[in-house]
């Protein structure tokens, strides 16, 4: 910006685009670069429509668009925090969803000229206000020959002051870093093949770095999780601003260069507030010595780390055993490709890394990994609706159980029982027990922690749940899926509004995102029913699926809309016909419906075919049930009756 760019006012703040500030009350806000950039794009179109190939064009360079996406949405939502605005009700800013942004509050333009001077804004929170130096400066009334030089002491007097206080400062926020946990985040490692094709093995080796950290000293070091860190891979972002949305202190980065028999990976270890590089090495191994290369990757990145927190004595003596590596590479690296497709989420995909899983098996059938990876995907598939959970859970059990007869230390096969017992067995304390071995084994594994949240959760225990949830969004804050459960809880535990605002806070990241149309059921109890019937319309061109079906017909019927919910019931019945639909779908139907008779018919095929029947204890949606005996029976029977 130029010295004559305008000011804008709009409410209590006032942005000074040509001095990059942003002000509340005269008082300086926090804000990345990129978000107020943003911000006086706007403010500049007041009004108007800023579409985001507009916002692309000024903002980010041609070269980066799939960084795009995740970039912008990430700003607006740093700037609607900053704010304090939503993106539900949007006071400054209002998302047309994949078009763009519209300023739409008053705004206030003061024209500069070159010479003019503003006030300078105050820090906020400069010094706590009992440090405050001013009012502690007599007003002295000298002599005026005498009046320079003793307005010089006090002036000298006062920096010495501030610079006691600051010093004083620093040291109590050192040693509570020193004395705390510190977070870590491992950024994907560049695949620098040159083939796309390999990125399966630098993923994957992001991935095993992660697990790898986590593990060491859980109580002092936590590790930012993989589906977080991923946001970042070939990303523009500096590393200040990937610290920041991450909350961490330090970040692991490197690269990978993989030919026939070796790898080179080159890593670097820096303490992001100082931008200094802690630690850097170059590793040239065979193949065949990867997994012990990436154990003594991350101990030596751990020991650097407790040197910089001053646990010099400690530092190597925290090394806790690692899982069971392969006996045979080839058997590794099939493992990987299988977790790059789980880690998609999609029907296609889970069959791709069922088979790779299924593969490295054959290679090394002491490979305990690939049996926890093959029993994930098989619990994914069944509680994702790709197929009767009747057919796929035992499939799962067998593997995890495998798995963990190989290896009983290995956290995410006990996850993957304590999914089976809850879900399919409705055993509530073995999924419990289950869940907190996982913990223990791995305290930085978030997908435990999300899981288990989400069992507490079931069971009405919500404290606790919320608990163990603030825990997997601390490892894993940018995770769409944490986030959305997180949402859910909110909506089971009857606080709607923040659910809402929750479910459309990850819709903003991503609004082709599933999962966060549960918005549409915490809008139904609040009675916003046009809104609710807008976002299945929306639903319905994200996923091919008999779901929003179902809930279009839960939709309309409670907002009275019976011939329509009749007409759309047909739909679903005709659908059941031609292809598998859990029958979880059908039974939602006949709840809107209010068609008691039918609902407890679906109730018991659910409970027969071992369709998740998890939420019965808290879901607003079978309040209208409760009073029954039939239901209060099925609650003893899947055990969740008090």
């Amino acid at each position: 910006m130029d010295l004559s760019s305008p000011i804008f006012r709009f409410g209590p703040y006032e942005s000074r685009p040509r001095t990059r500030e942003l002000l509340k009350h005269g008082s300086r806000l926090k804000i990345r670069p990129q978000p107020l950039q943003i911000l006086n794009l706007l403010l500049s179109r007041a009004g108007d429509v800023v579409t985001r190939e507009e916002l692309r064009q000024e903002l980010w360079t041609s070269d980066t668009f799939v960084d795009f996406e995740r970039g912008l949405n990430s700003s607006v939502m740093e700037l609607r925090a900053v704010l304090g605005d939503s993106a539900a009700r949007g006071t400054y800013i209002e998302t047309l969803v994949k078009i763009g942004y519209r300023f739409v509050a008053p705004v206030e333009v003061i024209e500069r000229s070159l010479g003019a001077v503003l006030p300078q804004p105050k820090l906020v929170a400069a010094l706590p206000p009992e440090q405050d130096v001013a009012p502690h400066i007599p007003a002295l009334r000298t002599k005026p020959h005498k009046r320079s030089w003793r307005w010089g002491i006090i002036l000298v007097a006062a920096m010495a002051l501030v610079t006691v206080i600051a010093y004083v400062q620093f040291s109590r926020e050192r040693h509570k870093l020193a004395s705390g946990r510190i977070m870590l985040a491992v950024l994907p490692f560049e695949n620098l093949t040159g083939d796309a094709g390999q990125d399966y093995f630098s993923d994957g080796l992001t991935e095993e770095m992660i697990a790898q950290m986590g593990r060491l000293d859980p109580n002092r070091i936590g590790v930012i999780a993989r589906t977080s860190v991923m946001h970042y891979k070939n990303t523009a972002l500096q590393l200040p601003q990937i610290a920041q949305d991450l909350h961490v202190q330090y970040v692991l980065e490197g690269s990978v260069r993989r030919d026939s028999d070796r790898v080179r990976i080159n890593a670097e270890l820096i303490q992001v507030k100082e931008q200094v590089p802690l630690w850097s090495r170059q590793y040239d191994r065979e193949l065949s010595n990867l997994l012990a290369l990436q154990d003594e990757i991350a101990h030596e990145v751990a020991e650097e780390i407790q040197l910089a927190l001053g646990d010099a004595r400690n530092a190597s003596k925290r090394r806790p055993s690692i899982a069971a590596p392969a006996t045979s590479y080839e058997a590794y690296d099939l493992y990987l490709k299988g977790r790059y497709f789980w880690n998609k989420r999609n029907a296609q995909s889970f069959r791709q890394a069922a088979e790779y899983f299924q593969l490295a098996i054959d290679k090394d059938p002491n490979y305990a990994p690939a049996y926890a990876g093959l029993a994930d995907t098989f619990s994914m598939m069944s509680s994702y609706g790709y197929a009767p959970p009747a057919e796929f859970i035992p499939k799962a059990r067998a593997a995890a159980l495998k798995a963990l007869q190989i290896d009983e230390s290995l956290a995410g096969a006990h996850a993957s029982m304590a999914v089976i017992a809850q879900n399919y067995d409705w055993d509530w304390p073995r999924a419990e027990r289950e869940y907190r071995r996982a913990i223990q084994l791995d305290p930085g594994y978030a997908t435990a922690h999300q899981w288990y949240a989400e069992c507490l959760g079931f069971e009405g225990r919500f404290d606790e749940a919320f608990a163990e949830s603030d825990r997997a969004r601390k490892l894993d804050p940018l995770s769409l899926i944490i986030s959305a459960d997180y949402a859910a809880l909110l909506y089971f535990s009857r606080q709607y509004d923040r659910s809402i605002e929750e479910f459309r806070r990850v819709l903003e990241m991503e609004p082709n995102f599933p999962r966060a149309y549960i918005v549409i059921f915490p809008l139904v109890e609040k009675g916003l029913f046009a809104e609710a019937l807008a976002d299945v319309d929306k639903w319905k061109r994200v996923v091919d699926s008999p779901w929003p079906l179902s809930v279009q017909v839960y939709v309309y019927a409670r907002s009275g809309q019976i011939d329509q919910a009749r007409i759309t019931l047909q739909k679903l019945q005709h659908m059941d016909q031609r292809q598998f639909i859990d029958p979880a779908a059908i039974l939602m139907a006949h709840v809107g419906m209010d068609d008691k008779d039918e609902t407890f018919a679906w109730l018991q095929k659910c409970y027969d075919a071992r369709s998740p029947l998890t939420t019965l204890k808290v879901d607003p949606m079978y309040d209208p049930l409760r009073s029954d005996p039939r239901f209060q029976k099925l609650l003893h029977d899947v055990r969740l009756a008090q």
